[in-house]
């Protein structure tokens, strides 16, 4: 059984629009995916079910080994915060409060208490590259080192699974590069854990080891971009 399965996805907003189409994919430990398509593919719809932000009109998805029906709202909930990181192109970061301030907020909820909470958001911190400007407000940072903080908060709590929503979105080249960077890293060090992209960036998605393309809320190809192990580039449409 593969680590995320989700079979026959379908979601229907309100007002009768069809954001999937009967979705189905499996993920397995270790995987490194980048999800592509244009504006209303579906590919965020597809991430924000896949990470319990939303709920879906009907199928199943099973994350870890059980499916999502049989989960509490309780335990969604420390899923959330503990087994699964979350990375956006806006950042989603605390302006006003500090480096440091901003990667320990996750570990507020999950029972770890001072001195190992700030000892964790350290070395998140440091990760990324981050260490000397612990300290900083966000709001005084550039764009690259502001989704640098934001990857340091979606890793602090060792999560199972990492989405990222169009991480490169609002940044340069180079700072787009750097924090691809650091996602590739990430994807080497730990190998049982699970990143899932979502671009419409070529060079962006080149990072990942498989590559799914979406259109009209459906999967249109899905296919390996390199070998897992080796790294070596295999097949590239």
């Amino acid at each position: 059984m593969a680590f995320i399965e989700a079979r026959n996805i379908e979601k229907v907003y309100s007002d009768g629009t069809r954001a999937l189409r009967g979705v189905s994919l499996d993920i397995e430990k270790g995987e490194f995916v980048a999800i592509m398509g244009s504006s209303g593919s579906g590919k965020s719809t597809l991430l924000h079910t896949l990470g319990f932000l939303d709920s879906y009109t009907s199928g199943s998805y099973s994350f870890g080994d059980r499916e999502i029906k049989d989960y509490s709202e309780a335990e969604v909930a420390r899923i959330r915060n503990k087994r699964i990181g979350f990375v956006f192109q806006m950042f989603n970061l605390l302006q006003r409060a500090s480096v440091l301030e901003n990667v320990k907020l996750p570990l507020a909820y999950s029972g770890i208490r001072e001195p190992l909470r700030s000892k964790l958001a350290l070395e998140a911190i440091e990760s990324v590259g981050l260490g000397h400007r612990k300290d900083f407000d966000v709001a005084v940072l550039s764009g690259g080192e502001k989704q640098r903080v934001a990857i340091a908060r979606a890793i602090v709590n060792d999560p199972d699974v990492i989405f990222a929503d169009e991480p490169t979105g609002n940044l340069d080249s180079g700072s787009g590069k750097a924090v691809m960077d650091i996602f590739d890293k990430m994807n080497k060090e730990r190998r049982d854990r699970i990143i899932v992209l979502i671009t419409h960036e070529t060079n962006t998605a080149r990072y990942a080891e498989r590559i799914i393309k979406m259109g009209d809320g459906k999967i249109i190809d899905d296919y390996v971009v390199k070998d897992r192990i080796s790294g070596q580039e295999e097949y590239i449409k």
